[in-house]
């Protein structure tokens, strides 16, 4: 028995938010509840999935929006990467301003670094800091199960925009070439938009990155 990925599509961006439940105890986290899973918020009960945690890949409005909500409501720790304090802080950063029109400011429970491992809850989880997109992006890599939440910092054939506040493009693809050179190419790759893919198909053919694996 694995883990099973469920993909919800919310907002007027398009995110993509996701329930990862380990199908033996049915402990689950979600990553990235942004505009629109509030609609999500009884899925939980509905299915007998026992909520653990919100993952959040970034800071942005579109993939933070409705975290305190899960939080709330199932008594769960918000984690982050610690270098992406000052986007939960800054409307501007964290583009709730530009997109909605209303500056909003964001919270935190635990702030996590690079390299750091999560082992609880049955579930075993790589952090790796991927600044670029934005300051203190971050990819969650699940060794045991060969899948990674990549955020806005990886997409198929393509990479996340550089060009908000805090952002860098440089440090992007210095990052994801960190990150991709030592993943397994079966590794699945669930992004923040957009369908699916993985570290071969990436390594193969993201224009942004062929130069660095096919040189």
């Amino acid at each position: 028995m694995g883990k099973i990925v469920k993909k919800y599509v919310c907002g007027p961006i398009q995110t993509n938010c996701y329930f990862v439940i380990d199908e033996k105890t049915a402990n689950t986290l979600i990553i990235d509840p942004g505009p629109g899973s509030d609609r999500l918020l009884d899925l939980p009960l509905e299915n007998g999935w026992h909520m653990k945690a919100v993952l959040l890949t970034h800071a942005h409005w579109d993939h933070i929006e409705h975290a305190a909500d899960f939080h709330d409501k199932f008594s769960i720790p918000r984690i982050i990467l610690d270098k992406e304090k000052e986007t939960l802080s800054d409307p501007a950063i964290n583009v709730s301003e530009d997109l909605t029109g209303q500056g909003r400011t964001y919270e935190a429970d635990r702030f996590v670094r690079d390299g750091d491992i999560i082992d609880e809850w049955g579930f075993r989880i790589k952090v790796y800091a991927l600044p670029g997109h934005t300051p203190g992006g971050a990819g969650w890599y699940m060794p045991d199960d060969g899948i990674l939440f990549s955020g806005d910092s990886l997409f198929q054939g393509s990479t996340g925009r550089t060009d908000f506040p805090g952002g860098s493009m440089s440090d992007l693809i210095r990052s994801l070439n960190k990150m991709i050179a030592e993943l397994p190419v079966e590794t699945r790759v669930y992004p923040g938009h957009g369908p699916e893919t993985d570290i071969a198909s990436e390594k193969m053919y993201n224009p942004f990155l062929t130069d660095i694996f096919n040189n």
